[in-house]
């Protein structure tokens, strides 16, 4: 997919695409309210447990990271560190390589995304499969998730049956129970072939020293059902003090995400397995990659992040543009503020901060009570503080210098009549051009509000 700014891509989004990314994401925010409204009838009740998991989330990793280490090595899991995407995907080849791997399949993970594992591991020869049914969608056509939770939000079923086709998969049917049924005669023969299973963890146990995995399809058990090593990465951010928290979290995360009370399948994974059906061995990998900076950073609170993408859901922005306009891993609210924090250059993703209303429709969805619309402006201010050049941005130092004075603002209203006589829909260039090409302006019509306030004011 070729990287534009995010007002370009708007330009030729297909319009059928738009329509089905808007509607799947007001179903989700109509589902979050009424099962959030079901389960927590009382007023109030919700907020306090929104409040609770972003206190849960304002201590520190670091508090909990050495005794989460302890407690997954005393259970037979073997610990690294990655400093970067590189050092991370690295490590996994290690790894691999040790296995003599050449089948690989994995459990939905945006933090795999994050480091492009999927395409190194093709460099290197290796075969990984996605084996949640969004993901392989997305995958066997190149493309990249348009959502954190919903990676395939974007496609219609009859295009995945082309797919499918195209790809050898299964013949065409559009029929979305058999579409289902026809990726699970698939995978099934990747999960007896697989060597190594790989996954992210929605959450890490300090005190138990396990993963948390939920998933709606059971791929991540059937995964690890086949292959005889289990490899996880997360991000340090995803240690949690004990089970005794993850409850609150749990209450949370499905309801946010996708309207369920919970996730059909939450797998507590606490070492390598004893039995012939399961990893005889378990590696987890911390990464970093940019997140120590953020923690001790104005921006910090983007790290109390669930995953769960109601913020995107209830986005007006990403309603009408779909994740793919944002062009990195993390779409939507999420996005403007994470994609530039871990780029290595903050400019290749300027652009984002300007991709919001600042409506904060995020900020009252977010289960953990990100801030995000305050997030935003931050970043917004951390991109003009660093001269970040923004494609297509609309300089408005002048408007800012006639804004701020209130002389000069009583001198230039009269002088608005004179947009009547010109023809603004002639302009077919730069940013305003774009945005007049959809839209007409009303005449200007004021003007006498002040004359009228000093003769009866």
């Amino acid at each position: 997919m070729a990287v534009q700014p995010i007002d370009k891509f708007c330009e030729t989004l297909d319009p059928v695409v738009k329509n089905a990314v808007t509607l799947a994401s007001v179903g989700s925010t109509v589902a979050r309210e009424k099962i959030l409204g079901e389960a927590y009838p009382e007023s109030g009740k919700a907020e306090r447990l929104r409040e609770l998991a972003n206190k849960i989330k304002s201590i520190r990793p670091s508090k909990n990271l050495e005794k989460a280490v302890a407690s997954l090595e005393a259970n037979g899991i073997k610990v690294l560190f990655a400093e970067d995407a590189e050092e991370a995907r690295n490590l996994i080849l290690e790894i691999l390589k040790e296995k003599n791997a050449k089948n690989v399949v994995k459990v939905k993970s945006m933090t795999t995304e994050e480091i492009e594992l999927n395409a190194f591991l093709e460099k290197n020869g290796i075969e990984a499969v996605e084996t949640d049914l969004g993901e392989l969608i997305i995958q066997i056509d190149g493309e990249r998730p348009s959502h954190i939770v919903k990676p395939a939000i974007h496609r219609r079923r009859d295009d995945i049956a082309r797919s499918f086709e195209k790809h050898k998969i299964a013949d065409y049917d559009d029929n979305p129970n058999h579409i289902t049924l026809n990726a699970r005669k698939y995978l099934r023969k990747k999960y007896f072939a697989a060597d190594v299973v790989i996954s992210g963890a929605n959450y890490v146990l300090a005190k138990e020293g396990a993963i948390v995995l939920a998933t709606n399809e059971g791929n991540s058990r059937f995964s690890m059902a086949g292959a005889k090593t289990h490899i996880a990465i997360a991000g340090f951010e995803k240690v949690i003090p004990s089970a005794k928290e993850l409850a609150v979290f749990l209450n949370l995360l499905a309801r946010s995400a996708t309207g369920q009370h919970s996730t059909v399948y939450t797998d507590f994974v606490a070492g390598p397995g004893k039995s012939k059906n399961s990893p005889s061995e378990m590696y987890v990998i911390f990464l970093d990659n940019g997140r120590s900076k953020i923690l001790g950073s104005e921006f910090a609170d983007i790290l109390k992040c669930m995953r769960c993408g109601a913020c995107m859901n209830r986005c007006p922005v990403f309603r009408l543009v779909g994740g793919h306009a944002y062009r990195a891993v993390y779409p939507g609210p999420l996005g403007i503020v994470l994609s530039p924090l871990l780029a290595k250059d903050i400019s290749e993703y300027a652009d984002l901060p300007k991709a919001c209303t600042l409506c904060g429709a995020c900020a009252d969805v977010c289960p953990a009570k990100i801030p995000l619309p305050d997030l935003i402006l931050k970043m917004r201010d951390k991109v003009k503080s660093e001269n970040a050049k923004v494609a297509n941005d609309i300089n408005f130092k002048a408007w800012s210098v006639i804004a701020s004075s209130p002389k000069l603002w009583r001198a230039i209203i009269p002088m608005n009549k004179l947009a009547n006589l010109l023809p603004l829909g002639a302009i077919k260039f730069g940013p305003l051009g774009r945005w007049l090409r959809t839209r007409t302006l009303p005449k200007f019509k004021g003007g006498n509000f002040r004359k009228w306030f000093s003769k009866n004011g």
